[in-house]
């Protein structure tokens, strides 16, 4: 593939900010962290992004576990030695594939609600910034 216009070639001496098209990142797409400062603070789009973009690799790892079933239940074309070894180590491949595969979701689902659940602390804490604000509005 050649890269066009719109798609720059990776040069690995440069600075690449990932990410986000083409490596800039934009608003609320994994952009600069909330506040200013250094850490992992982000705002409530990013929170629900990062969560969708877990949960589409976790169906990603889903889809690939489905389609390792094959290699789980693969059998020899024949019924000589050879063919039987063979099946045995393609279904042992498979099996190894589909737990790794398994872990892989679980991670990611894993990782999908912690984020889910800081967008919820999130949600908490700006309401209750707005409760405290609108309290003190006639108290100065």
């Amino acid at each position: 593939m050649v890269p066009d216009a719109q798609t720059p070639a990776y040069d690995p001496s440069r600075t690449w900010s990932m990410p986000g098209p083409n490596g800039v990142p934009a608003a609320g797409s994994y952009g600069e962290p909330a506040g200013g400062s250094s850490g992992f603070a982000y705002d409530a789009a990013t929170l629900r992004e990062l969560a969708k973009d877990w949960d589409d690799m976790a169906d990603e790892f889903r889809e690939d576990r489905r389609k390792a079933n094959y290699l789980a239940a693969a059998q020899g074309p024949g019924l000589e030695y050879a063919s039987q070894g063979n099946a045995e180590r393609v279904r042992a491949s498979g099996e190894a594939l589909l737990e790794t595969l398994a872990a892989r979701e679980k991670h990611c689902r894993a990782m999908a609600a912690k984020f889910r659940a800081a967008l919820g602390e999130y949600a908490a804490a700006e309401d209750a910034h707005r409760t405290e604000v609108n309290e003190s509005k006639g108290s100065l």
